[in-house]
């Protein structure tokens, strides 16, 4: 909720949020917080619907590109998935043919 908030103060303008079915999304806490700001729209997914997620996209993409790979402990394991991530996040076209592949309409 902070980050909607603070999305919002930076942003200045109204958010639309396309959310999974997380139980916590759907809370009676999270409803009254939705209900307070004019400025937020939400549209959540369908119950299964990975398809539909982009962020199923980015998530199977950092799986691959991890396999066969070990490492020694927690923090390099943290490291290079940030490290995966960051790189994710540069490559403009890998991110738009994520988006793509749902054929939602983006605009």
């Amino acid at each position: 909720m902070r980050l909607l908030d603070a999305a919002h103060q930076q942003l200045g303008g109204p958010i639309v949020l396309v959310w999974d079915n997380l139980n916590t999304h759907r809370s009676a806490r999270m409803r009254r917080y939705l209900a307070a700001r004019d400025w937020l729209t939400v549209f959540y997914l369908p119950p299964y619907a990975p398809e539909l997620n982009p962020v199923e996209g980015v998530w199977a993409h950092l799986k691959r590109s991890l396999a066969n790979l070990v490492k020694h402990t927690i923090d390099q394991l943290i490291t290079l998935i940030k490290t995966r991530l960051k790189r994710i996040q540069h490559r403009p076209a890998l991110l738009n043919g994520l988006l793509a592949h749902t054929h939602l309409p983006l605009w």
